[in-house]
């Protein structure tokens, strides 16, 4: 039961990373010691389970894709999801600054203790962070797409999207920003229940989860340490997007205002950048602790 409450947690913690743009669920999930085995889970989805659910073997099904496991991570995502979204949606608008903020001391500290997993250093490691950073931090100057609600254009956004999101340091919710669709999904389809959003949006997700999960497990367990320093690259590379010092550049198309993208530049040294450089050193905390704790998990 303990077990399963704290998977609920590590959902949970996975949830809210993927609901702000520049987060990433998949860090999460690789700070708190789960990455390999959801990755696996995942994969779990294959013919066999097919054949098993077909016969009604429902106990060997179970088994077969660890519903325990899957089931407590799914019950901490959604929930967080919907809890956050609604937070999310006041904070950015009173007090946007300390959202990145906290955020940006989250992702630097994560940096750090992802790249603590990576076994031994060379030539290939250190090329494929650097690959990572470059790609990730040239996210920051995309221009996004316009808002589409197309059914076949969802269906793309969630499998592009869940794919972004179990990759540490690539935020789906960003990658859905760059589509034109995060608005539209994250925020209004979320709060207000818009199941004709949802549902594209979740086959989509699932299908492109299944297929990616196959090929992701196989990169990690053959380059193990390189896909880590892959995966560090997408992290730090991410902090440009959520460097809080930035103002929206906003186009108008048509009836609707869009943020296109960011002018950015250094803080100034007053009461506010104090308090937001303290909730930077706060979500730095935050990493640590959880960092300290599934390593106590993990031992245990």
């Amino acid at each position: 039961m303990i077990d399963y409450i704290s998977n609920i947690l590590k959902g949970a913690l996975m949830g809210a990373a993927n609901v702000i743009p520049g987060v990433s669920g998949g860090t999460m999930a690789l700070l708190t010691g789960i990455f390999e085995k959801l990755i696996d889970t995942i994969k779990s989805f294959d013919a066999k389970a097919v054949k098993l659910g077909c016969t009604f073997q429902f106990k060997a099904l179970f088994e077969h894709i660890d519903v325990k496991f899957l089931s407590a991570i799914g019950i901490g995502v959604v929930a967080s999801i919907l809890s956050v979204a609604k937070l999310l949606e006041y904070l950015f608008e009173s007090h946007a600054l300390y959202v990145w903020s906290f955020f940006f001391g989250l992702i630097l500290a994560s940096v750090y203790f992802v790249g603590l997993k990576i076994g031994k250093r060379s030539i290939s490691v250190v090329a494929l962070f650097l690959l990572g950073t470059a790609v990730a931090a040239s996210l920051a100057f995309l221009e996004p797409a316009e808002q589409n609600s197309s059914i076949p254009y969802l269906l793309v956004c969630g499998a592009v999207a869940m794919c972004s999101m179990i990759l540490p340091g690539l935020s789906g919710s960003y990658v859905l920003l760059l589509m034109g669709n995060y608005q539209l999904v994250m925020i209004d389809a979320i709060n207000h229940f818009d199941f004709k959003v949802l549902v594209p949006v979740g086959i989509g997700a699932a299908a492109g989860l299944v297929a990616f999960s196959r090929l992701l497990s196989w990169i990690f367990k053959k380059f193990h340490d390189q896909t880590i320093a892959l995966l560090t690259g997408f992290i730090f590379g991410s902090l440009s997007i959520l460097w809080p010092w930035k103002s929206e550049i906003i186009e108008t198309f048509g009836e609707k205002a869009k943020v296109v993208g960011y002018d950015y530049a250094l803080p100034e040294f007053n009461a506010e950048t104090g308090m937001a450089m303290a909730i930077m050193v706060a979500g730095i905390v935050v990493i640590a602790l959880v960092e300290t704790l599934a390593g106590r998990m993990k031992a245990d």
